[in-house]
């Protein structure tokens, strides 16, 4: 396996670097498009290290100012990602379909990564106002909160809040693991989802529970979820890392009726 450090990456660099283009391109696009093809192309994996700025910067004969720039450019992109106090690395990435209801657990193992927990909260309470509406509950109805980090690898992916009514699951420690496959053996797993994804950027709370920099992008999916009689049995709202994350769609055209 080809570490980022290997002599090839800087040939295949000093190569982007050389392109004549009759002066109309700066330097560092010129090392923000060979990193890109370097990622594109397999040369650098998801999680790898790069070398840092300095050696980048005499490995190729130039500024710390151009290299810090093209990877600046490529962090705010998603495609590399920074540790305070360590190197930048090759951000890995996971597709989640928009059209799959599918738990967490089962989006990581499908891609071959381990699903991991860390539990922040869980247990039995009153609906709040926003869970009472959303789960179509009366006033004082009670709901099972599940406040959780879902990792993958042992690395977090993303934060979790899921609230479930208690006539679901009585009791928050029936779920481990996995929350569908809890309601699974209850017999009241979803078979149908609302879902809206909106964009935001992390609070120094939440860039401390998923290992970010305060400000990174982050990709907020608020889920309404319904059985197959039709009952709301679950509310979650996940705030996945931009960086590590892409939601993908199938869209297919509409027929138009032709007919006057």
């Amino acid at each position: 396996m080809r570490t980022t450090a290997d002599p090839p990456l800087y040939d295949f660099l000093r190569k982007a670097l050389s392109t004549a283009d009759g002066g109309a391109t700066v330097l560092y696009r010129k090392l923000e498009v060979g990193l890109r093809a370097a990622l594109t192309e397999g040369m650098l994996e998801a999680g790898a290290s790069l070398p840092g700025e300095r050696e980048l910067a005499e490995g190729l004969a130039l500024s710390r100012a151009t290299v810090r720039k093209a990877l600046d450019r490529l962090v705010s992109e998603g495609f590399l990602v920074r540790r305070h106090g360590a190197r930048t690395a090759v951000a890995g990435r996971i597709e989640k379909p928009l059209a799959s209801l599918s738990s967490f657990t089962e989006d990581m193992r499908s891609r071959g990564f381990e699903p991991g927990v860390i539990w922040l909260h869980r247990g039995v309470g009153e609906a709040s106002p926003a869970e009472v509406m959303a789960l179509h509950l009366s006033p004082g109805a009670s709901v099972c909160r599940l406040h959780r980090i879902r990792t993958g690898d042992g690395k977090p992916m993303a934060v979790e809040r899921a609230a479930v009514p208690s006539r679901f699951l009585p009791d928050a420690g029936l779920v481990t693991a996995s929350l569908y496959e809890a309601m699974d053996a209850r017999g009241c797993r979803p078979v149908r989802a609302l879902q809206r994804l909106r964009a935001a950027v992390a609070t120094p709370e939440i860039a401390k529970l998923l290992d970010l920099e305060p400000g990174a992008p982050l990709l907020v999916a608020e889920r309404r979820c319904f059985a197959e009689d039709g009952s709301a049995v679950e509310f979650t709202e996940t705030t996945y890392c931009g960086e590590r994350y892409d939601f993908v769609a199938e869209l297919r055209r509409t027929e138009r009726n032709t007919d006057q």
